[in-house]
């Protein structure tokens, strides 16, 4: 008899989580797995972040924060957001959480009743969809494809905006597209969403400064948004610091106090010595992040060449972020060394087995005709994955 509730009955598992425990298993086993599944730099922390960590313990930075995060690291974090977005939040609009997941985790639970429509551009972050749904809302699936760059246009969102339509969630730059929306493409959007003034969007700009497009618009920034929007971010990608579990947002004030009310009964406040490092992060140049961009182009030219190289794949050039997401139905249907491709799923699963590389299915992201492999890893472990990739789809 199943005693579990029927709400994680209904959860799916993270399945870029999930494939990454599979890489993991087989490594385990002796198997020589690449693994282009988990979304995180192979960078260390930068030392300066370090230091300030060291500090904080040294100071005796362990007794309990305050739930929204320190004073210092929510001016800190105001700071940031005029610099770097042009965005001006008080500290009472900034909810420091654990991670950029808790973030988004807060403001589906205080944002939406059951019901509420939320527009999701797929593809999306693997964790929007189920996310929402824990919240009793309904997720609607704006579809794009790798022609347009996986970029949806006003005319869609439009299309897909109803009388229960609540919320937008996206990102820019995305995961998995790595598409990134510039100014003129968001005023587009604006454009729809001025006249519909109940939607309150949710920007997930976590990977900003892993762009190489050289500009990067937050939508808070275009005139009449900065009160409908909730900007969310935090320091996992730039700054290679996934394990510190520091995200934050900016917000109209209501939802930022609702915010801080759901964490104070959930994790209460995030780790203080991470709080701490993070104040560095944040307060410094993000020049100081130049040599992990360029090596995050230098990676994306790479593979994008090497993929372009492969007979049945689709591929647009992605602008930011560190994953490549090609189409790759034309696969489907075929028989590789005696197994049917009949979805990308398939092809995963074959690649895993017959070519020891580790990809996510698009269905995990709302595209099931496509891969999101990251480049998150070395350059001579990309060149090999793609060539045991080319091989094993000869």
């Amino acid at each position: 008899m199943n005693q579990l509730s029927d709400r994680i009955n209904n959860l799916s598992t993270s399945q870029t989580l999930a494939m990454a425990a599979l890489a993991r298993e087989l490594k385990a086993q002796g198997k020589d797995i690449i693994s282009l599944s988990l979304g995180e730099p192979d960078f260390n922390t930068p030392d300066f972040i370090k230091e300030a960590a060291k500090k904080a313990i040294d100071e005796n930075y362990s007794t309990y924060p305050p739930v929204d995060g320190y004073m210092e690291l929510k001016e800190a974090i105001c700071r940031k957001f005029k610099r770097d977005n042009n965005l001006d939040y008080k500290p009472s609009q900034i909810v420091v959480s654990t991670g950029a997941k808790q973030s988004l985790y807060n403001i589906a639970q205080v944002m939406i009743n059951d019901g509420d429509e939320v527009i999701l551009p797929a593809p999306y972050w693997v964790s929007y969809y189920e996310i929402i749904k824990m919240a009793g809302g309904i997720p609607v699936e704006v579809p794009t494809t790798v022609e347009n760059d996986f970029k949806i246009t006003p005319e869609q969102l439009e299309a897909a905006i109803t009388p229960k339509t609540k919320m937008m969630w996206f990102s820019s730059p995305c995961n998995p597209s790595g598409s990134v929306y510039n100014r003129e493409e968001l005023t587009g959007l604006v454009r729809v969403l001025s006249k519909h003034q109940q939607i309150f969007v949710v920007s997930d700009e976590i990977y900003e400064h892993i762009n190489f497009s050289g500009t990067f618009c937050s939508i808070a920034s275009i005139p009449g948004m900065m009160d409908r929007t909730i900007t969310v971010n935090g320091v996992a990608k730039a700054f290679a610091m996934t394990g510190w579990r520091i995200g934050y947002i900016g917000a109209p004030e209501f939802i930022a106090k609702a915010c801080t009310k759901m964490q104070g009964q959930v994790t209460s406040g995030a780790n203080s010595i991470a709080q701490r490092a993070t104040i560095a992060a944040v307060d410094a140049d993000p020049k100081v992040l130049s040599h992990m961009v360029e090596a995050f182009h230098k990676r994306r030219d790479l593979v994008v060449g090497l993929m372009k190289e492969i007979p049945g794949i689709k591929l647009n050039v992605p602008e930011g972020a560190f994953y490549v997401f090609p189409d790759v139905s034309s696969l489907f249907g075929k028989t590789l060394r005696g197994r049917t491709i009949n979805n990308a799923e398939d092809l995963s699963m074959y690649l895993l087995s017959e070519a020891n590389v580790a990809t996510v299915t698009g269905d995990a992201f709302g595209n099931p005709d496509c891969l999101r492999l990251s480049y998150a890893t070395s350059e001579e472990q990309l060149t090999e994955a793609i060539k045991r990739i080319k091989e094993a789809l000869e």
